[in-house]
């Protein structure tokens, strides 16, 4: 079905050159959908903010976008990208969990016809953590950069698997148990086989845990049976297989449970086990340094009461 819903969509699209996608800062990756990569780095005032991927998905009446960056500023640039390749208007903002690098661009697309979509957890995390998270991103990416930036809310959520329409393209949206956050979400495009996992997928750089280890390990075990053409991770390349975002990170994620687990069994502190667990993962991942101690701190406090 998704090859023939595929060719039937083919030539009601747009046509955009590789080069031409290149030059407003996207990859169109399939029919119709397109991702901005984001840079392998934490947010500072070199990069704004923009770290993480970013798609949009166009059908014959709307487009839809997933993710819209770390600041008012980068929505902008997702924004100009849209309107460089389509004239149709953006019906839906979807985000796939609350960290400010997926959601600070909401801002951009503010309109009395734009919905913006979550998972139903999210408007009350985003909410409870926004004054922190927008006070330390001005700090770290300054100024200019976080001007106009906002919190915008969900409109709509999502609760239970539900699907949008696009015109010729339906997107499935399955909102996830606590994982990666505890309001993580899903999307499908059933035309093109595409699945965007936001963080539930790092690819690259190391995965950062501000939800559940063990809903984490859960989730990638559902996610190993879904069938999709290819991935859109929340960080790492425009695209990949399924199998090749989930492995490393069912690995890692793994690797720190098991070690996790041994030092509690074995009566170690907090102390000493971050400074030995899951070192085996170091030289698979950039910023291991920044952020895998914070990962087993959380994992230790979550797994000693098992």
């Amino acid at each position: 079905m998704t090859g023939v819903a595929t060719a039937l969509l083919v030539p009601l699209l747009p046509k955009i050159s590789p080069a031409r996608a290149a030059a407003i800062g996207v990859t169109e990756i399939a029919p119709g959908v397109f991702v901005h990569q984001g840079r392998f780095a934490d947010v500072n005032p070199d990069n704004g903010g923009d770290i993480a991927n970013l798609s949009f998905i166009v059908g014959t009446d709307a487009v839809a976008v997933i993710d819209t960056g770390g600041s008012a500023k980068i929505g902008l640039t997702v924004k100009d990208a849209i309107a460089a390749i389509t004239p149709l208007p953006v019906r839906y903002v979807i985000n796939t969990h609350m960290h400010p690098d997926h959601v600070f661009g909401n801002a951009a697309f503010k309109s009395a016809d734009t919905a913006f979509v979550a998972h139903h957890k999210m408007a009350r995390g985003l909410a409870t953590r926004a004054e922190g998270y927008l006070a330390r991103n001005k700090e770290w990416m300054g100024d200019d950069n976080f001007a106009g930036t906002e919190i915008v809310l969900p409109t709509q959520a999502i609760a239970e698997k539900r699907t949008l329409e696009l015109g010729g393209r339906t997107l499935t949206l399955q909102p996830r148990a606590t994982a990666h956050t505890d309001n993580d979400m899903t999307i499908f495009d059933e035309a093109t086989g595409t699945l965007f996992t936001g963080d539930l997928i790092f690819a690259n750089r190391v995965p950062t845990i501000d939800g559940s280890i063990v809903g984490w390990l859960k989730v990638i075990a559902q996610l190993k049976n879904e069938q999709a053409q290819r991935v859109v991770p929340g960080h790492g390349p425009t695209s990949m297989s399924l199998s090749d975002g989930l492995t490393p990170l069912d690995r890692y994620l793994n690797a720190i449970a098991s070690d996790v687990r041994a030092a509690i069994k074995d009566g170690k502190t907090l102390a000493s086990t971050v400074e030995t667990a899951a070192l085996s993962e170091k030289d698979n991942w950039l910023l291991f340094d920044e952020h895998h101690k914070r990962n087993v701190t959380a994992a230790f406090a979550e797994l000693e009461w098992e």
